[in-house]
């Protein structure tokens, strides 16, 4: 067999030229591929975030026609509603190592801790519950000051009290939203609509200790952290629904004696070094902080802001001003009494953003596709 051999027995391979042109193209292509490789990955996490809330309102609407009314919240330290829902997202077993009967934790508000007997239950992670685009932990540990620490598993679907206009924020009385405190609304007190009634929506989960910033000083969004604006406003219950403000700034949204539709922007900032709460330090307060306990904080919301609002999610005691949360591109989803599935925009007109939290308000309000 013949063979051709290179003129003068050289060898011809790459120049250091062609090799780095050849890895220069690579480079190239793969930072074209990349962004592709990763709104891929995010339309994954985004489908399954919205698959998960879709069965939570399945959930919902399901509980409500064995018994006839959607589950109430319970005062602080029962248990949550989502807890309540698990039989009809087939997870029994986890529900019965439950007893509804009893508190779900032990101590105040600002030391709360699960009731050994549920200890278990509490760190035991729950899929349909976490959205896959939240890289928070889902099961953290909470240090506690003075009595060891404990272990709560998190959540991102919040179920909703109302609207939060007027004094619909405060779920110790009858609400525009589908729960308060006691509640026992049916379906067909749904008036504005099933289709135009957000009944749950996401949420940005805490994590971390909790931090003092500073006066004004705001955490990156979309918001690990919980502000604690209670600094200002008095918790005791009144003969009427709402939060008096005991001081400044709150006073500035003081109608008929009562805290209604403060303009956050302008009140957050002025509160002296307040707290933000995260999920790891003391007790059970951060936003989604665990998915067993009843609370505002941890498992309620309401829709007085827009979906990723630089304005934070506000607590004032045991309620808050609150709005769909994510890590999803320009909107956060919500599931309606009809358990369709809508990604609301971060651009909503406000007043149509309370409109279809409430579900007999009378508003003509509808989501965008």
């Amino acid at each position: 067999m013949w063979t051709c051999a290179p003129v003068g027995g050289e060898r011809r391979g790459f120049t250091l030229v062609e090799l780095l042109v050849v890895i220069a193209i690579i480079a190239t292509l793969i930072g074209l591929l990349l962004p592709a490789v990763q709104a891929a990955r995010e339309s994954a996490r985004r489908s399954t975030c919205s698959s998960n809330i879709r069965q939570m309102g399945f959930a919902l609407l399901g509980y409500e026609s064995a018994r006839r009314s959607f589950p109430p919240t319970d005062l602080p330290g029962g248990f949550s509603i989502q807890a309540r829902l698990l039989p009809y997202v087939e997870d029994a077993a986890l529900a019965k190592m439950l007893d509804f009967t009893k508190p779900a934790t032990t101590g105040a508000f600002n030391a709360q801790r699960p009731d050994p007997a549920f200890a278990s239950a509490f760190a035991t992670p729950i899929p349909i519950l976490l959205c896959p685009s939240d890289a928070a932990p889902a099961v953290t540990t909470v240090t506690v000051v003075a009595g060891g620490a404990f272990t709560v598993a998190g959540l991102n679907y919040m179920v909703s009290m109302g609207s939060g206009s007027g004094t619909t924020y405060d779920q110790r009385w009858p609400t525009d939203g589908i729960v308060y405190e006691g509640s026992r609304v049916r379906l067909s007190q749904v008036s504005d609509g099933t289709s135009k009634t957000v009944f749950m929506s996401e949420a940005v989960r805490s994590a971390g200790d909790d931090v003092t910033p500073g006066t004004g000083v705001t955490p990156p969004a979309p918001y690990q952290k919980t502000f604690n604006g209670s600094t200002g406003v008095s918790s005791a219950k009144q003969t009427t629904p709402g939060y008096p403000p005991s001081g400044s700034p709150w006073s500035a949204a003081a109608v008929g004696g009562m805290i209604q539709n403060p303009d956050l922007a302008t009140i957050w900032p002025a509160i002296a070094n307040p707290t933000w709460w995260g999920a790891n330090t003391n007790t059970l307060r951060g936003r989604g902080s665990s998915w067993a306990t009843s609370g505002a904080a941890n498992t309620l919301t309401n829709g007085y802001s827009t979906p990723n609002s630089r304005v934070p999610d506000v607590i004032i005691h045991a309620t808050g001003f609150f709005g769909p949360r994510s890590y999803h591109r320009a909107g956060a989803h919500a599931v309606f009494g009809d358990a369709s599935t809508r990604l609301l925009a971060e651009e909503i007109d406000p007043a149509v953003q309370r409109a279809l939290h409430s579900r007999n308000g009378g508003e003509a309000a509808s989501a965008n596709p």
